[in-house]
């Protein structure tokens, strides 16, 4: 990238030259441009494993299937923007799901 020597503005191509928009220099040498970029190739998949994915936030649920009074949970606009969300719970003993509407 070559910049105008009298105001600092990038260059731009103009037919053989380059010049300048703003205060109108043009460059009487010939400017060559070298752009290279360096990609990684990268053949690794990640795999989660499944004790890895709870993430979600826990709260004081009681599981319907067990009885256990701790579960996941997480929120999911399912409907029009007017309405509540919908919750969604996950046994932390025996990861039975289910839902609640909002």
């Amino acid at each position: 990238m070559e910049f105008c020597p009298k105001c600092g503005t990038i260059l731009v191509k103009k037919t053989k030259h380059f010049s300048c928009p703003k205060c109108r220099y043009v460059s009487k040498e010939k400017i060559k441009l070298i752009a290279s970029e360096k990609i990684e190739n990268q053949n690794k998949i990640n795999v989660l494993k499944k004790d890895a994915s709870n993430v979600w936030p826990k709260v004081k649920e009681t599981c319907p299937k067990c009885g256990n009074d701790e579960a996941y949970t997480h929120t999911v606009q399912m409907r029009s923007g007017d309405e509540g969300e919908t919750i969604f719970f996950r046994c932390t003993k025996c990861s039975y799901q289910w839902r609640e509407r909002g």
